[in-house]
């Protein structure tokens, strides 16, 4: 009989995730490769090289824009050595590499906006 996978992570609305989280990367809570929460990967487009499972893809789906080690790991809800441990499977096998943040786009200040930057102060001081 085949086992039938599900279709993405098991996660409950209530509960949140089903499968402890290092279980997706079968314990393993060392990443082999260096990554910071500050790096940024982006998806290849190579085949990968190795048998991966369903987080793997997930990870590899995120990582089709230029995007940073938190930002994966917050989007999937896992602790970032978890993710961490996922991105070196996938750069050992040629999926996906790190480099430095892309560019900022034309026309886009390297200035901070002084009012945003007010508003998440502002907001954050509402919650203390």
């Amino acid at each position: 009989m085949t086992p039938v996978l599900p279709d993405g992570p098991l996660i409950d609305e209530a509960v949140g995730r089903l499968v402890r989280p290092y279980t997706v990367s079968d314990g393993r809570t060392r990443a082999t490769s260096h990554f910071t929460l500050v790096t940024v990967v982006r998806a290849t487009g190579a085949q990968t090289h190795g048998a991966f499972g369903l987080d793997h893809a997930q990870v590899l789906a995120l990582c089709e824009r230029p995007v940073s080690v938190a930002e994966v790991a917050a989007r999937m809800q896992v602790p970032a050595a978890v993710v961490k441990v996922l991105l070196s499977d996938l750069a050992e096998g040629g999926a996906v590499v790190a480099g430095d943040a892309p560019p900022p786009a034309p026309g886009h200040s390297a200035r901070p906006d002084r009012d945003l930057l007010e508003a998440v102060r502002d907001g954050l001081l509402k919650r203390l």
